[in-house]
């Protein structure tokens, strides 16, 4: 059986839309796309490199998939540190709307999502990464296969944007099983799912 993980970047008030760069993402009117980039040293993209090669499978949704399809493909690690593991790894993309996926590697999931991803869980016995996809990951929860979240707390305050616990966010019991503050002040806490129901 897989481990599912969720990694995930956040301001300290819980957005995660759009860390990486001012056009990831800007729905709902979202100016603040890049937000992480000034807390990113060269400690914080080793330890990344090194947290992504730790999957043997990524799991992304259609936008997160199309925006790396069209930028690992294309680098090598002197460009990018990740290129080689990014384009080694296997990948699966849970989409209704594709039709095929070119990236080397990529496997498309056009079913259920539900379904799809626990069936998938119980094919492989590794570890598989989903980072981003933030709707996906809500998905996820709401199916209750998510069994760890690492969440990358940045020391920034954003005040509207997607957040990763939303509304409608599955009650479930948390153990925190590790936590580690970069040299930027990004807290980087990782939290195990534990498999029994809260207490009423």
């Amino acid at each position: 059986m897989s481990k599912l993980v969720v990694q995930m970047y956040l301001s300290l008030d819980g957005v995660m839309q759009a860390p990486g760069a001012a056009d990831d993402d800007r729905d709902g009117g979202f100016t603040h796309g890049g937000w992480m980039a000034p807390h990113v040293d060269k400690a914080m993209s080793r330890d990344i490199v090194e947290l992504h090669a730790q999957a043997a499978g990524l799991l992304r949704g259609r936008r997160m998939y199309e925006t790396m399809a069209r930028y690992f493909p294309h680098l090598t690690d002197d460009e990018n540190p990740a290129a080689s593991a990014m384009n080694r790894v296997s990948k699966y993309v849970a989409s209704r709307t594709l039709t095929a996926v070119n990236w080397q590697n990529s496997t498309l999931l056009p079913g259920e999502v539900g379904s799809e991803i626990a069936r998938l869980k119980e094919q492989r016995g590794d570890e598989i990464q989903v980072l981003g996809s933030g709707q996906l990951v809500q998905t996820l929860m709401r199916h209750d296969l998510v069994d760890e979240y690492r969440l990358w707390i940045f020391p920034v305050l954003l005040g509207s944007g997607k957040r990763l616990f939303a509304g409608g966010t599955m009650p479930a019991p948390l153990a925190l099983v590790g936590t580690k503050v970069t040299a930027t002040g990004v807290v980087i806490h990782t939290y195990e799912r534990v498999r029994s129901r809260l207490s009423t």
